[in-house]
């Protein structure tokens, strides 16, 4: 009897320490630290959630979209739902954006900045610019045929303005954009991956030079949404953060 109780106590307590240890492991994460609040941060996922976020152009409707373990997750399990981009409820337009995303074997995605939402504009793409998210080491030979589509890359328009690692498909990356009136400034693991200016001359070209340019609208807002470009086989983001710049 004695023996009994003492593997259940024992049980109980591995049981115990495993919830603790997870509850450890999450705490850090989807949360501002005191500084960083007094600085004008705010969280766009609070790690439970998708509050503030809704499926382009189609509003607040069962998706591939999901939470799970304080990661938000396209989640390449799931059946019978719409399948489309997440975007923020609200438009933004100078700002410093942080998130930490990784993705599946071979995976392709990205994050899309001033996103105009219409019925005109089938999908997100359509007028918003694109910071890369793409597993580089298992890419298709499309994706690294030019350069234009590595991880941080101004997706289509602009290669790496300096050569940076990537993780390893299934670990973490950090990226941060930055926009400030019309200046875009992308980073990919602390390094400078991308810098330009839309409207500008150069943007013009570039966008006329790619198959962008059969897109009227695209690339010429310089506010809107943010949207997560839903990816069939799986990409998971975490403490996504913005501060709004004056």
């Amino acid at each position: 009897m004695k023996q009994n109780h003492f593997s259940k106590w024992c049980i109980i307590l591995v049981s115990s320490i495993s919830l603790l240890s997870y509850a450890q492991k999450t705490e850090s994460h989807n949360t501002l630290t005191d500084e960083q609040k007094q600085e004008g941060w705010a969280l766009l996922f609070d790690g439970t959630t998708t509050t503030g976020w809704h499926i382009y152009n189609q509003g607040n409707i069962k998706s591939a979209w999901a939470v799970i373990d304080g990661e938000l997750i396209c989640d390449p399990n799931t059946e019978n739902v719409q399948r489309g981009d997440l975007v923020s409820d609200k438009t933004y337009d100078n700002y410093d954006f942080t998130f930490e995303w990784k993705i599946t074997k071979g995976g392709n995605s990205g994050v899309f900045i001033n996103v105009q939402e219409a019925e005109d504009f089938p999908t997100a793409w359509t007028t918003g610019p694109e910071y890369q998210l793409l597993d580089n080491a298992n890419a298709s030979t499309h994706d690294l045929r030019d350069g234009l589509r590595l991880s941080g890359c101004v997706y289509g328009l602009a290669p790496l303005k300096n050569k940076v690692s990537t993780k390893r498909f299934g670990e973490w990356n950090s990226s941060r954009i930055l926009q400030q009136n019309g200046k875009i400034t992308f980073w990919l693991n602390g390094v400078l991956t991308g810098e330009e200016v839309i409207n500008s001359d150069r943007w013009k070209e570039l966008v006329a030079a790619s198959n962008l340019g059969k897109f009227p609208s695209f690339g010429k807002a310089i506010s809107g949404r943010i949207a997560f470009q839903d990816w069939a086989k799986g990409v998971s983001l975490r403490n996504i953060k913005i501060k709004e710049l004056k």
